[in-house]
């Protein structure tokens, strides 16, 4: 009978040792796992990875030029995108990679504005343009 206790004891020791073992290994791998990557140029891993742009066509007069065109090349892949201003002159161009180099402007009647760029070194997420038509 005292063998059996003896064993027991020694049984129950190793058990306790190898659960032990296991918190720990449990314990180590989580804190790698949970571990996330630091933030690259000061944006949250959590933050939505696309920029918005926002902007205004308006002749000298900072007056709001209705149907205008606005033109957004991505400067990688020369796709253009195109938006058709309301009466308040506002264009919106949202979902736009941050590593990529925009360029806009507007035309009216003929008549283009100059082409501004939206650079990937700019890390705002949101960013606004004026686009002025000189209409005379």
């Amino acid at each position: 009978m005292l063998m059996k206790k003896a064993i027991f004891g020694i049984g129950i020791g190793i058990a306790a040792a190898a659960s032990l073992l296991v918190m720990l290994s449990v314990s180590v791998f989580s804190t790698w796992v949970l571990a996330a990557p630091a933030p690259q140029f000061g944006r949250s891993s959590k933050e939505d990875k696309t920029r918005l742009l926002t902007g205004k066509v308006l002749d000298s007069g900072e007056n709001p030029l209705p149907n205008a065109v606005v033109y957004l090349t991505n400067t990688h892949t020369r796709t253009v995108k195109t938006y058709i201003v309301g009466a308040d002159g506002t264009f919106r161009f949202p979902a736009l990679q941050p590593s990529i180099d925009y360029e806009v402007y507007a035309q009216y009647n003929n008549r283009k504005s100059g082409t501004k760029t939206v650079s990937q070194f700019d890390d705002r997420s949101q960013v606004y343009i004026s686009l002025k038509i000189n209409t005379k």
